[in-house]
């Protein structure tokens, strides 16, 4: 399945651990964005729909309890399907920006790497799911486990996994970034919010003459 960049608007995701400051730095993102004068749609995975927000509930509620990882895994690709086919793809043919918080490689990082399931399977799945739908550009921000959970007073089903969890899915991430560097950028998440936002700007900017060209 060859990947789909799209010719229309620009893609943007931001992935990372718990704590890692994504929805912050989504939304920075965004803002400045739309403050030059883009349409910018900041969306999230799981929750960008309304489908995706009840996924989202039976996924990181303690109430759901011990859920097969399989069924975890299916779950999450329900919700990309949705978010893809109603948020993700609509707004890229209008020729907007999309700002995902999470996409694809939480799937791979947390279901592959953190629960050790069969990450060529995974990504199988959510290829298909997303029709093979790829992020120009993916912002990982990076932060030691340690640091990015001890910033939850009440952590949520994944957030309450142990560390050795969360080391596993940090490396996943890295390794992700690591094999293919064109389409990354990692950037250290225990710096100063303002300094990670102005090095997302510089990484983001260039494609900003794509949606003037084809908008």
């Amino acid at each position: 399945m060859d990947p789909l960049y799209p010719t229309f608007g620009v893609f943007i995701a931001l992935e990372g651990g718990e704590g890692a400051g994504k929805s912050t730095q989504s939304r920075l993102l965004a803002d400045w964005l739309m403050g030059l004068g883009h349409e910018a749609v900041l969306t999230r995975e799981p929750g960008g729909t309304t489908v995706g927000t009840a996924l989202r509930d039976i996924v990181l509620s303690h109430s759901t309890g011990d859920l097969s990882d399989h069924a975890e895994a299916l779950i999450y690709a329900g919700d990309k399907a949705e978010h893809v086919d109603k948020v993700v793809m609509p707004a890229l043919v209008a020729g907007r920006i999309v700002i995902t918080d999470r996409y694809v490689d939480s799937t791979l990082a947390y279901q592959g790497a953190g629960r050790s399931l069969d990450i060529e399977g995974l990504a199988f799945i959510a290829r298909w799911a997303t029709s093979n739908l790829r992020p120009h550009l993916t912002v990982l921000l990076d932060v030691d486990p340690a640091v990015g959970l001890s910033r939850f007073e009440t952590p949520d089903r994944i957030e309450a996994e142990p560390l050795d969890f969360h080391q596993r899915v940090r490396k996943s991430f890295l390794d992700l970034a690591a094999a293919d560097p064109e389409h990354y950028v990692v950037i250290d998440a225990g710096r100063d919010q303002q300094d990670i936002h102005r090095e997302i700007v510089d990484r983001v900017e260039p494609w900003l003459r794509q949606v003037r060209a084809d908008a």
